[in-house]
């Protein structure tokens, strides 16, 4: 298959919350892309399903919905239940586990397979599940995985912040579906993520094979995401995103960050682009420093929204323990926001130098965070220096057109690979053969 000819690309979405962590941004931006260069590109997707731009399509692939709101963790009712997936989706919440990534698996194998020879290539974002193996003879196209990080990270830093047994078991059965990751890794043929950060974790923790690894930076949507001077920026103003109350994001440690900076800077607050959490970490921490007037969530809104937000602010933070990659620093920069971040995991990547675009800080470190903010929001030429600079490293390195002119080139590896090993003969000695040796090609 030649460069020139364009694919029919499968991209799968188990959840697809646009306005709820990055996999949905994901796969809204990069969809767009790859439809820019000519290629037909049909998201299959469950509920929370994506929003997408003209010009691809969406394939709803209903779970049961079981964590809507307003009423999550639910019992549906009888009429409801249209197969023995559905019944292994409500027996798995039942027991405290995370079922999506196996169930919406399964339900796109058998979706997949019915429609046999309408694709050129399946994207898997992120599910990792059972019902994704076997390869191009159980999906009818050969398999690309994007993992954005491995899902035992968040698990570990949950675990490290359980307060007793029963919190631990908790978030150990929820996380138990990462097991299930971690078997499906290890014979993926094909794995992309977004980080040199994320290619070490995933090769570490989820045992993929390190050639099998490439990294596919994502990015910004510059054409949205830009500066403009006519907004004024309102003092003191810090922004954040934290798309939940866990320790993964760190927001606990901005909030106490917070309580030392208004001690020298009594403007200063700042807004989060998330939920609220009614009880928590985040929420006592406000509590206890009297700074209920200073912190304000923001749900729901629009990219245009924002961007408005961020060309309002005069500093932009990312506090997370770890990150994959940090779509949220990528889209600070992009609209000339300085930016204050730690360096868990793959932020510095995006980030760059500390100093020369970014201000670093260790993960963790709610004084050196305090110390870093107040420093900025004190330094108007620093904040347009690092600010200048931030767009300048997101427009040479972190875009969406990049991201899928590089994730079509690893399609077509990928459907070449394929088509290499369909055209070698089978193994002597009959199909028991044949599986002893497909076997041992995986230890």
């Amino acid at each position: 298959m030649t460069a020139e000819v364009p694919l029919r690309i499968a991209l799968l979405s188990y959840k697809g919350n646009p306005f709820c962590g990055g996999q949905g941004v994901y796969v809204r931006h990069l969809s767009r892309e790859l439809a820019r260069l000519g290629h037909r590109v049909e998201v299959i997707g469950a509920q929370p399903y994506p929003v997408l731009d003209p010009g691809v399509t969406l394939t709803e692939l209903p779970s049961l919905d079981l964590y809507r709101q307003p009423d999550p963790f639910r019992t549906p009712a009888r009429g409801e239940y249209r197969d023995w997936i559905d019944l292994l989706e409500v027996g798995t919440m039942w027991t405290g586990g995370f079922p999506e990534p196996l169930t919406f698996s399964l339900r796109a194998r058998r979706h997949l397979a019915a429609r046999r020879g309408e694709f050129d290539v399946v994207h898997d974002n992120q599910t990792l599940g059972y019902g994704l193996l076997g390869g191009a003879r159980a999906l009818g196209a050969p398999l690309v995985t994007t993992v954005h990080h491995p899902i035992t990270v968040d698990r570990d830093l949950e675990l490290a912040a359980a307060p007793d047994w029963r919190r631990r078991y908790s978030v150990r059965r929820w996380y138990g579906f990462t097991r299930m990751q971690r078997r499906v890794a290890r014979r993926l043929p094909a794995v992309l993520t977004v980080s040199g950060s994320s290619r070490t974790q995933i090769t570490a923790q989820l045992g993929a094979r390190p050639e099998r690894v490439h990294v596919v930076p994502i990015g910004a949507d510059t054409e949205l995401f830009t500066p403009d001077p006519s907004v004024p920026r309102v003092p003191g103003r810090i922004v954040t995103t934290a798309s939940a109350d866990v320790p993964l994001k760190g927001l606990v440690h901005l909030v106490e960050a917070l309580a030392k900076i208004r001690t020298e800077q009594p403007d200063a607050h700042v807004v989060v682009v998330g939920k609220r959490a009614e009880d928590g970490p985040v929420a006592q921490a406000v509590e206890r420093f009297g700074l209920g007037g200073a912190i304000r969530f923001v749900t729901g809104i629009s990219d245009e929204e924002l961007v408005g937000l961020l060309r309002s602010a005069q500093v932009a933070c990312v506090p997370s323990l770890y990150e994959g990659f940090s779509l949220p620093a990528a889209e600070a920069m992009a609209t000339g926001t300085p930016l204050v971040a730690t360096t868990g995991g793959a932020i510095p990547e995006v980030a760059g130098p500390d100093n020369e675009t970014s201000l670093a800080v260790p993960p963790g470190d709610a004084g050196a965070l305090a110390g870093a903010l107040t420093r900025l929001l004190a330094d108007a030429p620093l904040r347009a220096r690092l600010g200048a600079a931030g767009r300048e490293r997101v427009l040479a390195r972190f875009t969406w057109a990049q991201a899928a002119k590089q994730t079509a080139e690893r399609y077509r590896e990928a459907i070449a690979a394929d088509a290499a090993t369909a055209a070698r003969p089978r193994p002597r000695g009959g199909p028991a053969t044949a599986r002893m040796r497909a076997a041992g090609g995986d230890r």
